[in-house]
């Protein structure tokens, strides 16, 4: 009865693959796809789970196989299609309103290499000196070698005012660093806004969310009542992306309406997209610099290079992270998720950023922190009293890209005054 038992077990799990392979990748059938192959090598995964469960050494649920090849397979996909537990799916759910506990940093695999994409402004991460393109080859003293990006995810989350130790490579460092970092529930405020100098204004944008776009139009008509605008430094460094809509209704604030702002390409007809500019209030009369280094990516790269491709702003700064996928959410029956690479965006004019980044129009670098630097894992020192964020006035001797992007906006604005006036016109004395 024992084997009986066994053998229907292993029979309703094939049946379950079977058609969960129908059921994602049915509508690719017709385009050649060799179903009585696809047969045979479910059938051979049912073998060996029936050896396993069988034979393994300890005894293993067939739940957690079945986990286990599912992330096996989306890992042998693409660094950002991943499989989330019934767990992982609620914390992702939770990630997304904005509000989440942990260190503040955005992670992928480049290269099968667990890679910092960027730490947010003002978490954590951020404070201890984290920066894009860290190499995280342990947490918790466990080598991220081979490890699954959800699950370092899962092991970076933790209680607000939990302590974690991760172990950094960096370029410069002859060895690894520690850096031990206390976790915090992490609240991110997308939109940063503060005058440069008269006339010319300052947007940090740190993620795209929901609001964003709302909260970067009511800073920009609050500027504008202050007098009219001559200048705007867009600031996109260190954004790791976020939504694609948000992405969109940024971009299209600053581009004439029907032009085209980004579009997406995939195998299932409803993932090809176009995306027009269509919003009611826009800002076409003044110029814009861009800000971007490693640390933009996603929803950045779509913002710049938009504005860009049209020739709305000039980008400054240095190349782009370069990721250019849509990710769809996916969910699966049992509370568990697909997070399944579906698409891949382009400019307006084509260029596919994906595993390149983009290219400033004006590149300036910045010093990087070499070996022979203090330490980063050190902490700064707390404040006696409560903690004032700098003004990007305050950091323009020390942040080259800002001052460049300043004082280019003010030649604009010298040249602009200095056109001659077209012939026929009356000019204006002022």
């Amino acid at each position: 009865m024992g084997s009986i038992r066994h053998i229907k077990k292993v029979a309703m799990v094939s049946a379950l693959l079977f058609v969960l392979t129908l059921s994602v990748g049915g509508g690719v059938a017709s385009k050649g796809t060799d179903q009585a192959a696809t047969y045979e090598n479910l059938r051979l995964f049912t073998e060996v789970l029936s050896i396993v469960q069988s034979q393994y050494v300890d005894e293993v649920a067939a739940k957690d196989i079945i986990y286990a090849a599912i992330k096996g397979t989306l890992r042998g996909l693409d660094p950002h299609s991943s499989f989330l537990d019934p767990e992982m799916y609620r914390e992702m759910q939770v990630e997304t309103s904005g509000s989440f506990g942990g260190l503040g940093i955005e992670i992928t695999l480049r290269d099968d290499v667990l890679t910092v994409v960027t730490p947010i402004d003002g978490t954590p991460a951020h404070r201890v000196g984290l920066q894009p393109g860290d190499r995280i080859v342990k947490i918790e003293g466990i080598t991220t070698k081979d490890m699954q990006l959800t699950d370092a995810v899962k092991r970076m989350r933790g209680k607000p005012g939990s302590k974690i130790v991760i172990s950094i490579m960096r370029e410069g460092f002859t060895e690894p660093r520690d850096f031990e970092i206390t976790r915090e529930q992490i609240h991110v405020q997308s939109v940063r806004a503060v005058p440069l100098e008269p006339g010319i204004e300052y947007l940090r944008l740190r993620q795209f969310q929901e609001q964003t776009a709302q909260d970067m139009e009511a800073a920009l008509e609050k500027f504008m009542k202050n007098g009219k605008l001559q200048g705007l430094v867009l600031d996109l460094r260190n954004n790791p992306g976020g939504l694609l809509t948000s992405a969109v209704e940024v971009s299209e604030k600053f581009i004439e309406a029907g032009k085209m702002v980004v579009y997406t390409e995939g195998r299932v007809r409803n993932q090809n997209m176009r995306f027009n500019a269509n919003a009611k209030r826009v800002y076409l009369d003044f110029p814009i610099v861009v800000l971007v280094n490693q640390g933009s990516a996603s929803a950045s790269e779509i913002v710049a290079g938009a504005l860009q491709d049209h020739g709305r702003a000039v980008v400054l700064g240095t190349q782009t992270f370069g990721k250019g996928s849509v990710q769809t959410i996916i969910p699966l029956s049992d509370g568990s998720g697909l997070r399944l690479t579906t698409a891949k965006y382009f400019t307006p004019k084509g260029r596919s950023i994906h595993g390149k980044g983009l290219a400033p129009d004006i590149l300036v670098e910045v010093p990087r922190v070499t070996a022979a630097a203090p330490p980063a894992a050190e902490p700064p020192a707390k404040p006696s009293g409560p903690h004032v964020e700098t003004k990007p006035q305050d950091d323009l001797k020390k942040d080259p890209q800002l001052q460049r992007a300043l004082d280019l906006l003010k030649a604009m604005r010298i040249l602009d005054r200095t056109r001659p006036t077209p012939a026929g016109t009356q000019a204006q004395v002022r």
